[in-house]
């Protein structure tokens, strides 16, 4: 896919940031936490969270408790930091370059492809906010909402003033959104790596699908629907995006 300058300013501060024992970083030091995460990772995937254990997490390093504690505060932190990860990829890909020229319609269904090919990317860490919603804290859970909400109120915008350009057919913003959207989220009900289609297959699979949802019209005509149904008002806008969110991170 065609890699697009995406600003930068928009990117979210994580929620959380390790608070272990160490103040000052040091030489190895983050290729250090990453052992720790990739190895947690992997037993979260494996026996879920809360039979997860810091002990599982030391016996699979072949190190102390203390070499976790030291860059992490417990469980929880290592999975949010794990989960954080994600949600930012996915919910960032709609932070297009402010001089970006293409039409609404190349950047929705551009912004779709990246959704999805993030998703994947990210697996299973990716999929472990709908394997396990009540793992996380409130601050956590507020960050992820908050990018989510903003993730959500660009991708109405695009499809609005794709709609207007003859370019997407559909009559609900909000409920086209996340329709579409839903396609990488139920991914973590049966995605594995090493199926019949390979990711880049699988974003190409997917991608096709989701743009039939926004009803992709590669060569507009008139609009068909009426102008009074379109919620493409400022205030229709800010009302879509004031509604709920799925959780984080593909839809």
């Amino acid at each position: 896919m065609p890699a697009t300058p995406r600003k930068t300013s928009k990117t979210p501060a994580a929620p959380v940031a390790p608070h272990g024992r160490q103040r000052f970083p040091t030489a190895g030091s983050d290729e250090k936490r990453e052992r720790i995460l990739k190895a947690a990772e992997a037993l979260f995937d494996r026996y879920g969270y809360a039979s997860t254990t810091i002990e599982q997490i030391v016996q699979a390093l072949g190190v102390t408790k203390p070499f976790v504690y030291y860059y992490f505060r417990n469980k929880q932190e290592i999975f949010e930091t794990l989960c954080w990860a994600p949600t930012e990829a996915c919910f960032t890909v709609l932070d297009f370059a402010v001089d970006d020229p293409r039409p609404a319609h190349e950047k929705a269904i551009d912004g779709l492809q990246r959704l999805i090919a993030a998703t994947i990317a990210h697996y299973p860490a990716g999929f472990f906010p709908y394997r396990e919603p009540q793992a996380f804290s409130p601050a956590y859970l507020k960050a992820s909402r908050n990018v989510a909400q903003q993730f959500y109120k660009q991708f109405c915008e695009l499809l609005e003033d794709g709609r207007a350009s003859g370019h997407f057919h559909f009559r609900e913003t909000r409920i086209t959104a996340q329709a579409a959207c839903s396609l990488p989220g139920f991914l973590y009900n049966w995605y594995q790596p090493g199926g019949r289609l390979g990711p880049a297959e699988m974003v190409a699979e997917l991608t096709d699908l989701a743009t039939r949802v926004l009803g992709l019209n590669l060569t507009p005509t008139a609009l068909q629907t009426p102008a009074k149904s379109r919620s493409s008002t400022p205030s229709a806008r800010k009302k879509s995006a004031k509604e709920s969110t799925p959780p984080s991170p593909a839809t």
